[in-house]
């Protein structure tokens, strides 16, 4: 008799690349607990949706209100994924929950240089977006800089290697310079953006001056301070 079940539906599996925040805490959890608290009062949102990997190579393993620091964490709406730098033999992590993988992931600013670089006066990479980005989108660049002909909705966000080029309203997140450049920059015809990062420094809108907010203007490091001024128009 011929075989009448059901066929099976075919499993698929795909790779997925994606930011991770890396948290590594060090001394003494409860005053380096009481130093993030500070941080999240100017930008509670900063780690919102946000998978973050906890490196515990600065601890010994013995230090007081470790077995409790995920449940810090998660009291503070950090989604942990992964732990690295540490050892899960640690008495203190033994409670931890077991979801958590032990390993240790490749900075992004650590990236293998090509076999065959390219010379030193190739053009940078760039990605180039003529859609407008809505929210729930995310635009993922490391190799260089992206350049965005529309706007950028808010809860939406840009990640970018180098530069980020916004030639419409900027809301969401932009993240620039993720590949170890402290010289990029992020432009903006309309800036609006909730969150911005360079280099893995970062502010929030709240710390904008009024009378750049919803204005062109740029983005940049100043002695590793965010610095935002207005662009100067071309006439």
């Amino acid at each position: 008799m011929p075989d009448t079940s059901p066929s099976l539906p075919k499993i698929r599996i795909r790779g997925r690349s994606f930011l991770a925040l890396v948290l590594s805490p060090e001394g003494s959890l409860s005053d380096w607990l009481s130093s993030l608290d500070q941080q999240l009062k100017s930008s509670s949102f900063f780690f919102l949706g946000k998978p973050v990997i906890v490196n515990l190579e600065l601890l010994s393993g013995n230090e007081e209100g470790l077995d409790e620091l995920h449940t810090a964490l998660t009291q503070r709406n950090i989604q942990v994924i992964c732990v690295e730098g540490g050892s899960s033999t640690w008495d203190a992590l033994q409670n931890w929950p077991k979801t958590f993988i032990f390993g240790n992931g490749k900075h992004i600013d650590n990236l293998d240089m090509p076999a065959n670089p390219l010379p030193s006066n190739a053009p940078t990479p760039c990605l180039i977006v003529d859609e407008p980005v809505r929210s729930g989108q995310s635009i993922l660049f490391p190799e260089g800089d992206v350049i965005i002909t529309n706007s950028v909705a808010s809860g939406a966000e840009i990640v970018a290697g180098g530069s980020i080029h916004v030639y419409g309203a900027l809301r969401g997140r932009a993240i620039a310079g993720i590949s170890g450049q402290p010289k990029a920059r992020i432009f903006a015809y309309q800036l609006e953006a909730e969150l911005m990062a360079i280099d893995g420094f970062y502010m929030t809108a709240e710390e904008v001056d009024d009378h750049l907010s919803m204005k062109a203007a740029q983005v940049y490091l100043d002695h590793d301070v965010m610095t935002v001024t207005p662009l100067i128009k071309i006439k």
